[in-house]
């Protein structure tokens, strides 16, 4: 019965490769130890209360509990209870959604194995109908043990018994739990390590005591962990290691008496009290004097060595078992030490004086990686049913008002309809000359009239502003066969203070870089035709003029706003007299995006950017640009669609977070539409969501730490890494710690379902946008198809995992006429400026001729 730390390192690896098994589809039914789930999925948070009745039926009298869970600052929960006891007519007896595999602790009552013990429960209460109950909780008491010591340390995550039985059950992964739909998330998982060796892996330690004890037991074959570590069985292995060490003349001179044979004589509190450090010894005396061996003070002294061997293996064998238990908690969080506590209940482990001693030392040999604090319940099993169903209480109540609040985000296919018909109605008002001062979404005229046809060919240069930094480009076009762009650029910083100065300190700097970059490559001297591309909003007059609206972004240059863009620059070039330039084309970067676009695909005609900001632009007939003059061919519209719903017209929809983002945000009340879609607003949205939800306490246990009060700390990049799906929520809880945000699992869980609700919603609201336009494209040519391609640029719908897939389904749905196709743009806006420069030199080359 002596097992080496060599052996128990092997059960322990046993015994973790059962739980595996118990947990997987395929090896369930067959396996052993069956780790039934409990469904409970939540341990408290102290946040519980009410007052709760709670049933503990375990052995042959049962307890009727009273529990009143009080969350205040000292949480407290009340107990009364009375106990009942179950006449063994009864536990014999008949029976009359929790299914009773087999019952155990020698009751009997036939109808009830494989029935639902809650329905039974129900069925009897109708029939007295003189109360009612909402059975809210079917509770294992190894639960119950966890759930209790879960009230009082957060940290408990494991419930043990060692008591007449033994048991454990702890934290699982859902993801590992293959009897139990879903994988996000935890849920208790009821060992049910009883059984463990069952199918024979525990032969080679099992000695010719622990299968005499098995034969004479009310279940042959079964419960053979059990039978050799629990309380019900370990005065009767000393009883039989007596008996044979007796007839063998070992003890008590050969004398073996009538009490020394029978069953059930020799007690696991026999036990106990034998090992008690001063008065064991006397202890043996009278216990064995009770049984008539008369015994001498060696025999006391080999008794006691009989009781510590059996006890000690016992302590042993709990470790091996928790230790991989432990190991696999520590294997799913991935961390290199593990910080647990485990809740403790059971006669064994309280009342015999040397058995946590032993087992804690012998643990901590095995699982040296883990610090456990052992914490011992107070009443567990019944506590523990009060407390799962306070928690199941808890957890429904914050769902209905965590539902009640991302409800808003959720937008219907009709709500969606309506959002496209308004945007529709916008569009209309931009384009039209009597309605467009007051239109909100602009819906400027490019004057870029063509998309490349394939002819374009030259050197061209292209200018790209558009925030902190700007670029040159070369963009070499040759046409042909073999149809290439080859392209050089060099990036320039822009100072805070020349963003911020005067329009001529502005100018001037972008045009000292323009002759850096002709030096460096070796170009300066032909008049060269350039491309500008300018990311601000512009109302163009022509391709080559562009007047600023409004600076954004930052800058905030004097002398710019109401000027052409274009004639600033040609000035400045004018004033260094070191080179000239042709400034055919000042253009938008979503332009650009839809002219590169256009080079490799001749179906594209839409333009969409979806990255910090949001705009898109199309191919619009000439005849419905009323601010142009002219009716014949096309033209590509800059819509400048942020700025819908700055009339109000999205205010049915716009929820308290989204008002609060605008409220704190450079430019409220404009670009509204902006704000519920781009890469810029989607963090602090969650971010606001996240503060509302752990002041009601429903997140990080009420705390909201002090970045989480920054605004802007929440980037949408930690949307686009939450909701990956290669990532376990494990991972979410490390960018969580980033941010000062110490997560359980179900912090992380429901974060994620917070970025998902708010970045669902933008890729939505653009696709609705989107099916707008395609629709619109469509009608004007009068066809009951249209086959479209839309060139699209931005970090949000590179990056983001889910984003480009939602948008693509919902223009599918609202514009089912339509094909259209989403193609990446590469470089749109240097590029861009380069093709839109070439065709704008290949038309003025037209017109001339």
């Amino acid at each position: 019965m002596r097992l080496s730390d060599e052996t128990l390192m092997d059960i322990m690896s046993r015994f973790k490769k059962e739980m595996k098994n118990g947990l997987s589809r395929d090896f369930n039914p067959t396996a052993t130890v069956k780790m039934l789930p409990t469904f409970v999925r939540s341990i408290p948070d102290g946040s519980e209360k009410g007052d709760f009745i709670a049933l503990d039926l375990g052995g042959s009298s049962f307890r009727i509990l009273r529990v009143q869970v009080n969350h205040e600052k000292n949480q407290n929960v009340h107990m009364e209870s009375e106990i009942y006891d179950t006449p063994e007519n009864i536990m014999h007896g008949s029976g009359s959604q929790g299914i009773l595999i087999t019952w155990t602790k020698r009751f009997k009552a036939s109808g009830v194995e494989g029935a639902d013990v809650v329905k039974l429960l129900h069925r009897a209460i109708k029939k007295r109908g003189d109360y009612d109950a909402n059975i809210v909780a079917v509770v294992n008491d190894t639960v119950g043990t966890m759930m209790t010591c879960g009230y009082d340390d957060q940290q408990c995550e494991v419930g043990l018994i060692i008591g007449t039985g033994t048991n454990a059950c702890y934290m699982e992964e859902l993801r590992h739990i293959d009897l139990v739909e879903g994988d996000e998330g935890r849920m208790c998982i009821n060992t049910e390590w009883g059984a463990f060796g069952d199918d024979g892996s525990l032969e080679d330690i099992r000695t010719e005591f622990d299968r005499e004890i098995d034969r004479g037991s009310l279940n042959p074959g079964k419960q053979l962990f059990e039978k050799m570590v629990s309380g019900m069985y370990m005065g009767e292995l000393v009883r039989l290691i007596l008996v044979k060490m007796a007839k063998e003349g070992l003890l008590f001179e050969g004398r073996i008496t009538p009490e020394l044979l029978t069953r059930g004589k020799f007690n696991t509190s026999d036990v106990s009290a034998i090992e008690k450090n001063k008065e064991g010894l006397h202890n043996a005396k009278e216990i064995l004097t009770r049984l008539g061996v008369e015994p001498s003070d060696d025999d006391c002294v080999s008794v006691q060595h009989v009781c510590t061997i059996v006890s000690f293996r016992s302590a042993n064998l709990v470790a091996a078992t928790l230790g991989a238990v432990l190991n696999r908690l520590r294997d799913n969080k991935g961390t290199p030490r593990l910080r647990t506590t485990v809740g403790v209940d059971g006669s064994l482990y309280k009342t015999h004086p040397q058995y946590s001693r032993r087992f804690h030392k012998t643990l901590r040999r095995l699982v040296p990686d883990s610090d456990v604090r052992f914490l011992l319940s107070e009443s567990g099993s019944g506590k523990g049913a009060a407390m799962v169903t306070a928690v199941a209480y808890r957890l429904a109540e914050q769902h209905r008002q965590i539902e009640e609040t991302l409800a808003h985000f959720r937008l219907t296919k009709e709500m969606l309809l309506e959002v496209k018909r308004r945007m529709r109605v916008e569009m209309e008002m931009g384009l039209r000359k009597q309605t467009h001062d007051k239109a909100v979404v602009k819906m400027l005229p490019s004057f870029v009239r063509s998309t490349p046809d394939g002819t374009e060919t030259g050197d061209f240069l292209a200018l790209d502003l558009g925030g902190t930094n700007f670029r040159v480009l070369l963009v070499k076009i040759r046409s042909g066969k073999k149809r290439t762009v080859e392209m050089h650029n060099k990036i320039y910083a822009i100072p805070i203070e020349i963003m911020q100065g005067t329009g001529e300190e502005l100018f001037d700097h972008i045009v000292s870089c323009i002759s850096d970059f002709l030096d460096y490559m070796g170009i300066k001297g032909p008049r060269m035709p350039l491309g500008f591309t300018f990311s601000f909003p512009c109302k163009q007059k022509s391709l080559d003029a562009g007047v600023l609206i409004t600076w954004t972004k930052g800058f905030k240059a004097t002398d710019c706003v109401g000027h052409d863009v274009a004639t600033l620059l040609r000035d400045a070039v004018k004033r260094r007299e070191e080179f000239d330039l042709d400034v055919v084309a000042v253009v938008n970067d979503t332009v650009g995006t839809m002219m590169t676009c256009a080079y490799e695909e001749p179906t594209c005609e839409v333009g969409l950017i979806v990255g910090t900001g949001s705009n898109a632009c199309y191919m619009e007939e000439m005849k419905n640009v009323e601010m142009v003059e002219g009716t014949e061919g096309r033209m590509c519209i800059n819509m400048e669609w942020g700025a819908f719903g700055d009339n109000g017209s999205l205010d049915d929809i716009r929820t308290n977070y989204d008002k609060l983002v605008d409220e704190f945000s450079l430019n409220a009340g404009k670009q509204r539409f902006e704000k519920m879609i781009s890469g810029m607003y989607l963090g602090e949205i969650v971010r606001n969501i996240l503060i509302d939800f752990t002041k009601k306490g429903f997140l990080f246990r009420g705390q909201i730490s002090e970045p989480l009060k920054t605004r802007g700390i929440f980037e949408t990049k930690f949307l686009s890494q939450i909701e990956s799906d290669r990532l376990a929520l494990l991972q979410v809880r490390a960018i969580l710690q980033q941010l000062g945000l110490n997560s359980t699992c179900d912090d992380s869980i429901l974060v994620k379902t917070v970025c998902g609700v708010v970045s669902r919603r933008a890729a939505q609201l653009c696709g609705a946008g989107m099916a707008a336009v395609v629709d619109k494209i469509r009608e004007n040519r009068g066809l009951d198809r249209l086959n479209v391609t839309v060139g699209v640029d931005g970090t949000l719908y590179k990056l983001h995992p889910h984003f480009s897939r939602i948008m693509y389904q919902t223009v599918k749905e609202l514009s089912p006429k339509c094909n259209v196709s989403f193609l990446l743009s590469e470089d749109g806006s240097g590029k861009g400026a380069a093709l839109i420069t070439a065709v704008g030199v290949r038309l003025r080359g037209e017109t001339s001729s």
